[in-house]
């Protein structure tokens, strides 16, 4: 079978456009020849016309009887008529080829040699008829002239004609390319555009008909094979976007769960509250029909069900303690990821219980924290499921953050014992400096006033109630300040409230009067830090109020460059060489302490009748980087 031939564009352009180059190409061929044989003859006129001034010139040399000058012009008169004969291509001079012209070209030579032998060849006798002679030749040269001149009148009208010719030609073929343009070129383009628009419009099923087996042909098949992609693109772009949507929803939820137990971590303040919220997010993250969080112990030989949601009664009863690999939970030997476990194609072993509720599937993660089993979480679910890698991912993240969400909890519960503890240390210490001392000191007064009463000594007696009557005073004045101490609490960065009541307490307990003086501003301290301070300050007080027997009370705080405390009074002072008098009631050694423990330093000053000075000069590192443990009052 003979294959088609197909015609591309450019062939087809190529063939419309052919004859009308090759017609354009033989009319402007035809006009240069016709403007070369115009040129030619236009050369013939001027030449002849050159022959009929050499005549005249010849005429008036013969008149003249100038013979020695006729050569040369003889010679130049036949040498034009030679040129004229043969012609000259080079200029271009050549005489048309016309039957008239060559009996008159040839009229001309037959009286030239007449006119030569008769005037120039010999001396006439006379130059009678010279004149009518010359007039006859020189008019057949004007004959000569007159016919090349009508042939060349016919050459121009004939250059014209092909000058319009060729013009006509050039619109003739202009409108022919135009419409062939428009068939071949435009008209494709122009469905192709109106195709383009119905498909922006939304016309998905436009398609651009094949006319041609060029490349518009071409072009079409490939329009129309992307609108049927386009157009199947579009069919299952619904099912895409509904997929798509799934998945973000799927994505939202998840991050939604992680979001919500991070929260709850975060919020939570005991593992019960921790373990319902937690299997609550863990529920809705999977939409899991069932789920339990069970802790293991530290050899992890028992799983404790902790909190549980969507298990019947008889089940959560069943598995409220679990030994280790009693069932399929509890397996401290289980991989450390996710595991789906299909319970109906399990064998019979062990407890029944999820198989019972109707359960197909269960999911065991593992609760871990570094390398430590912390328990696992349990999901069931009444079909068969399996765990995609997001979901895997997800509920693996989970179990982490619950990990340290316990972890958490248990360190914080430890951070607050300790505080606890260490808080009642203090409150022992103070008691034993204090009260302990006093209580003591009391009873050996009752020891002596039994002695007095044996003795029937009244005046000892007496002595030793008034004694019992100041210690009991001073124990009641002692319980009071350590109540202040312990209710004192900092709720701001600025300490100057604090100290402002503190200074109120004692000048209300004691009379006494105070004045507050801070100068250079500096960076607050943290609340333990605030606490130590008040309870130095507080103590240098109780010093004051027991002892100093003073009239006024100065305290000034300095921040910059390094925080420094001082507690003045006027009161009577004592010798710093041997200790401050009645040193069992005196809580310098208290004050001490508390100052080592925050890195501080405690100075006393004083002066027999002048008064006393304590100094408290904290660290001249910043105090926000103290690493204080965590303290607790006590009310």
């Amino acid at each position: 079978m003979q294959k088609r031939k197909h015609w591309n564009l450019g062939a087809k352009l190529a063939v419309a456009a052919a004859p009308f180059a090759l017609l354009a190409l033989l009319s402007i061929s035809l006009t240069l020849w016709v403007s070369w044989q115009l040129d030619g003859g236009a050369a013939a006129v001027n030449e002849a016309g050159r022959m009929r001034m050499q005549a005249y010139r010849m005429s008036l040399l013969v008149a003249a009887g100038e013979r020695t000058l006729l050569p040369d012009a003889r010679s130049e008169f036949e040498r034009s008529l030679a040129l004229l004969s043969h012609g000259d291509p080079e200029r271009p001079l050549f005489m048309p080829r016309d039957e008239d012209i060559r009996s008159r070209f040839d009229a001309v030579g037959q009286h030239w040699r007449q006119y030569s032998k008769h005037w120039l060849d010999v001396r006439p006798a006379d130059n009678r008829g010279l004149r009518e002679e010359t007039a006859r030749f020189t008019g057949r040269i004007d004959a000569l002239v007159a016919g090349i001149e009508a042939h060349m009148s016919r050459w121009t009208a004939l250059l014209n004609l092909m000058q319009l010719a060729t013009m006509a030609l050039a619109v003739i073929g202009a409108t022919v390319l135009l419409y062939i343009g428009y068939l071949f070129v435009l008209e494709p383009v122009g469905q192709l555009k109106q195709a383009l628009e119905r498909i922006q419009q939304g016309d998905l099923g436009t398609r651009v008909e094949r006319n041609s087996s060029d490349e518009f042909g071409t072009l079409a098949d490939g329009f129309n094979d992307m609108a049927d992609q386009i157009q199947a693109m579009y069919r299952n772009l619904e099912a895409k976007v509904s997929a798509k949507t799934a998945e973000l929803q799927e994505k939202r939820e998840r991050l939604e769960a992680l979001y919500e137990v991070t929260s709850l971590i975060a919020t939570a303040r005991s593992l019960e509250e921790l373990a319902r919220g937690f299997v609550g997010y863990v529920a809705r993250a999977v939409h899991a029909d069932g789920v339990a969080l069970r802790w293991s112990d530290e050899a992890n030989r028992r799983y404790v069900l902790i909190a549980s949601q969507g298990l019947p009664a008889y089940m959560t009863d069943g598995e409220r303690c679990l030994r280790a690999d009693e069932c399929h939970c509890g397996a401290p030997n289980a991989p450390p990821f996710a595991r789906v476990i299909p319970i109906q194609a399990l064998e019979k072993e062990g407890l029944q219980y999820c198989s019972e509720a109707g359960f197909e599937t269960l999911v065991s993660v593992p609760v871990r924290l570094k390398d430590r089993l912390m328990g696992e979480v349990d999901l069931f679910f009444h079909a068969e499921v399996d765990l995609s890698p997001s979901a895997r991912s997800l509920l693996e993240a989970l179990a982490t953050h619950l990990a340290s969400g316990m972890e958490n909890l248990r360190l914080n519960a430890l951070q607050h014992e300790a505080a606890v503890s260490q808080e009642r240390n203090f409150l022992a210490n103070e008691l034993h400096d204090s009260i302990a001392q006093s209580l003591a000191f009391m009873k050996m007064q009752v020891e002596m006033m039994r002695t007095s009463l044996s003795a029937h000594d009244e005046t000892g007696t007496r002595a030793v109630l008034d004694e019992l009557d100041a210690g009991l005073r001073e124990s009641t004045g002692d319980v009071r300040e350590l109540l202040l101490h312990f209710r004192t609490r900092t709720n701001s960065e600025d300490i100057e409230a604090a100290l402002q009541a503190t200074l109120r307490k004692f000048e209300h307990q004691s009379g006494v009067r105070t004045t507050l003086t801070l100068r250079e501003q500096g960076l607050p301290l943290p609340p333990d830090l605030q606490i130590q301070v008040l309870h130095i300050v507080q103590e240098a007080l109780s010093n004051v109020r027991k002892h100093a027997r003073a009239g006024h009370v100065w305290l000034d705080v300095q921040q910059q460059p390094q925080w420094r405390i001082e507690v003045r009074d006027d009161g009577r002072g004592f010798e710093t060489g041997d200790g401050p008098p009645d040193e069992t009631h005196v809580g310098l050694h208290i004050m001490q302490e508390r100052a080592a423990r925050i890195g501080a330093r405690i100075e006393v000053f004083s002066t027999p009748g002048k008064g006393t000075s304590v100094v408290l000069t904290l660290p001249a590192s910043d105090p926000t980087l103290l690493d204080l443990p965590p303290l607790q009052a006590v009310s």
